[in-house]
């Protein structure tokens, strides 16, 4: 069993303890997760694995709030919300925009000026913020910069 794994797991039992059940089915839900992905590769699955398992869930959550905001079903984008920051606990730090920004602009300044479009600069930037900052807020950040002079 994974480090993640073991610590969904015991805190799993705390959320049961404390009748926590949207804790428990968010929690449920990881644990399940990862038990489709390692029946579906066949193998056991490697810390990087459950953390891609967990980030596949949060960015459901992203998605399907995204979704109920527009339908106009807060009840619905609440409880999305609240998994999602509980799923996002189990994730490295998130970096800031500003951080974002940065890292962009280092990315840009070292490609020459034909070579400076969304697609070539995200192929540059995304391995380097791979699970450590949401896409579409990396593509916002290129985007931004790419349009200002």
């Amino acid at each position: 069993m994974g480090v993640l794994k073991d610590r969904i797991a015991s805190d799993l039992k705390d959320a049961m303890r404390a009748r926590d059940q949207l804790r428990l089915d968010t929690l449920r839900s990881a644990l399940s997760g990862f038990v489709y992905k390692r029946t579906e590769s066949g193998r056991e699955l490697s810390d990087a694995d459950e953390l891609d398992v967990v980030r596949r869930l949060v960015k459901q959550r992203a998605d399907s709030l995204a979704e109920f905001d527009r339908g106009g079903r807060a009840d619905l984008a609440e409880k999305e919300r609240r998994e999602r920051e509980i799923l996002l606990a189990y994730l490295p730090a998130q970096r800031t925009p500003e951080e974002i920004r940065q890292i962009v602009a280092g990315v840009l300044a070292d490609l020459p000026p034909e070579s400076r479009n969304p697609g070539a600069v995200m192929k540059i930037v995304m391995p380097q913020l791979r699970g450590l900052a949401d896409g579409n807020l990396v593509r916002q950040v290129v985007t931004d910069l790419l349009s200002s002079p």
